[in-house]
């Protein structure tokens, strides 16, 4: 059976195609045609840029407890398994929604609205994400991106040049990520080297790079010299960086979540980087990937 048709948008700078299924990025070319994403080799990731709901990371048990009761969520949430509605399609613009629906209520018993809305203008891309409580009681959320760009980038550097600088010092150590997926009690030491991160596999023989604490909400990933990607976060507290050695990608996550802790057994109110909606609250979540000379 043939999924859904991809949907196209685009600017003088740039084209984007998008999967209704999941409301995923799965192409970002600059106007000669070369592609910014991931090349999404099985070997490695089959992913492009999945959006994390209602949940960021893993869960101790692959499980969450409210009032009482267990339910079961995989790792980052279903919304990136889920068929999203198209609610508005222009040249320039796309806007998809995921509502609650039987399978989303049988394991997560909320209604919600997810509209994920992708702009081009220019040079950048912006993705506005907005969470929506559309029942008569208070919801737990959170929300991460997960987008994957090419290493390298196709502008002629080497893979080992690359590098991500933050836009501001980073003091602050990483989180540890632990066997399972869970975060650890120690932090660990930066590996940034002033404001860089310069990337090699072996940053990334064990996982994700998370930061937990952010100065920063600003970033951009480059060959070292000549084009990049500037990449913007503001209201996204947290950042994970990840890939597997090898892959031909880099994914830079902001995230408003994170994984439980090792140990953590109380309910979903209680996790890490959980969000209260009240009923009629709404709370828009956003990035901008911009191409940069």
């Amino acid at each position: 059976m043939a999924g859904p048709a991809m949907i196209e948008i685009a600017s003088d700078r740039l084209r984007a195609t998008l999967n209704p299924f999941g409301a995923e990025l799965t192409h970002l070319q600059d106007a000669q045609g070369r592609e910014l994403m991931t090349d999404a080799d099985p070997a490695f990731w089959t992913g492009h840029a999945p959006l994390l709901f209602p949940i960021v990371g893993r869960l101790a048990g692959d499980r969450y407890r409210l009032d009482g009761r267990d339910y079961a969520l995989p790792q980052h949430g279903f919304a990136r398994r889920q068929p999203f509605a198209l609610l508005e399609q222009e040249p320039h613009r796309v806007v998809f929604r995921l509502t609650d629906n039987d399978a989303t209520r049988g394991v997560y018993p909320f209604r919600f609205a997810l509209d994920a809305a992708y702009t081009l203008s220019d040079a950048t891309l912006a993705i506005d994400v907005t969470v929506t409580n559309r029942g008569e009681r208070p919801m737990p959320a959170s929300f991460g991106f997960h987008p994957a760009f090419a290493w390298p980038l196709p502008f002629g550097r080497p893979r080992e040049s690359h590098r991500i600088l933050f836009d501001r010092p980073e003091p602050a150590g990483l989180v540890a990520i632990m066997s399972g997926g869970l975060t650890g009690p120690e932090p660990l030491p930066s590996p940034l080297e002033g404001r860089a991160l310069p990337l090699s596999d072996d940053r990334f023989t064990h996982d994700a790079l998370v930061w937990d604490t952010l100065a920063s909400n600003r970033l951009r990933y480059d060959g070292g010299s000549g084009p990049g990607l500037e990449i913007g976060f503001a209201g996204m507290p947290r950042l994970g960086i990840w890939t597997k050695p090898g892959a031909r990608f880099v994914c830079v996550e902001p995230w408003h979540g994170i994984a439980d802790p090792q140990g953590f057994a109380g309910e979903i109110w209680d996790k890490p980087g959980m969000l209260r909606f009240e009923p009629g609250d709404a709370r828009t979540f956003s990035m901008q990937v911009t191409l940069a000379d």
